[in-house]
């Protein structure tokens, strides 16, 4: 059985990062979506201009990945070279807004000695 990534080429694959094994930004996890803020242009990686076609719409990044069927890590290197053009915008799907209406941390602390206890 053949898993997506796992067995491409390893020259491909270190073609396709120029060489690279880490993302420049660590603004990516699997639930981060990626939305493309402009067109692709001419002379462009292909796999960047996949991208910026697939996310014309907000879209996570393990999509972006099952779609091109490379590994997460490629994936993540070749994102962070977009975010760094200013190409795509990079949100996780948690607001500030939504963090604000967690529960206190002393809270929650003591339901878990409660708990505990019980």
């Amino acid at each position: 059985m053949s898993r997506p990534g796992r067995d491409e080429d390893p020259d491909r694959l270190y073609t396709v990062t120029r060489g690279r094994s880490r993302a420049s930004s660590d603004a990516f996890d699997l639930v981060t979506l990626v939305v493309s803020e402009s067109e692709p242009s001419p002379g462009m990686q292909s796999e960047h201009i996949r991208i910026l076609r697939m996310c014309q719409y907000p879209t996570a990044v393990v999509e972006i990945s099952a779609e091109l069927k490379l590994p997460i890590t490629v994936v993540r290197i070749l994102l962070s070279d977009l975010l760094d053009s200013g190409l795509i915008t990079a949100r996780h799907p948690q607001t500030a807004r939504a963090a604000a209406h967690l529960p206190d941390s002393n809270l929650l602390e003591q339901v878990l000695v409660g708990l505990r206890n019980l």
